[in-house]
């Protein structure tokens, strides 16, 4: 049983709200709901959350505005639930930072696999973060250190920046690919493995998220470099840290 796990729902929706919260009570969780945005920011105030299952669309600010607000400094797992089939809203709420996406209707089943997957990465995160550093477990290229366990990347002044879930995927796939240019089937086919089905487009924005999170200019970039018609080359050379 996920003793101590909580999830937060947050739908306009009672009747989403009820099924959610039910299902996943059912399942050993320790389930609170909002139904609003606001009413959600009041409850990651006082609790400490792992997973939150998060309508796109609702009165005043929206599940995607959250999203992004949530990780300015956060690292709960997000997955957004919608009635939307709307690709550009997926790929919008990626941007923001989410690292699941669902339409509704959905499968309770689905979600909770969803949700198991996730919230043990979370829960890894926060474990590590409770421990001294490994150093034996760092990779470093350029002036950045990868952190894989916390999914972190660190600074020359070890300034932290925390990776969703698809970036470090990202990421990994392409260091483990250093000096060769990936195509995006390829890139795809490592990410594959994420509960969500990644597309071509995915692939381009999580390339953006994970270059602004580098400070590789996207006009210019050095590190991860866009070879048209082929795909992208990630050019540091990688150290392990003794």
């Amino acid at each position: 049983m996920p003793t101590g796990t909580k999830i937060l729902v947050v739908d306009d929706d009672e009747l989403t709200r009820e099924v959610l919260s039910s299902y996943f009570e059912n399942e050993g969780y320790d389930v609170l709901c909002a139904a609003t945005a606001e009413e959600a920011e009041t409850v990651l105030t006082y609790e400490t959350i792992d997973l939150i299952l998060l309508d796109i669309r609702m009165p005043g600010k929206d599940g995607l505005t959250l999203t992004r607000e949530i990780r300015v400094n956060n690292e709960v797992g997000i997955i957004l639930v919608t009635g939307s089939q709307d690709e550009v809203d997926r790929l919008i709420g990626l941007e923001c930072g989410a690292d699941e996406y669902v339409t509704k209707p959905f499968n309770p089943r689905e979600i909770l696999a969803r949700a198991k997957s996730l919230i043990r990465r979370v829960k890894l995160c926060k474990q590590a973060k409770s421990m001294d550093n490994n150093d034996h477990n760092l990779k470093a290229f350029d002036r950045w250190k990868l952190n894989p366990v916390r999914r972190q990347l660190i600074d020359e002044n070890e300034a932290t920046v925390q990776l969703t879930e698809g970036e470090f995927q990202l990421l990994k796939s392409l260091m483990n690919h250093a000096g060769h240019i990936m195509s995006r089937d390829q890139i795809l086919d490592q990410i594959r493995n994420r509960e969500w089905v990644p597309t071509d487009r995915t692939v381009d924005v999580l390339i953006g998220r994970l270059r602004r999170k580098l400070g590789d200019d996207s006009t210019d970039p050095r590190l991860i470099l866009t070879v048209h018609g082929a795909g992208y080359l990630f050019t540091p050379k990688l150290l392990d840290v003794v």
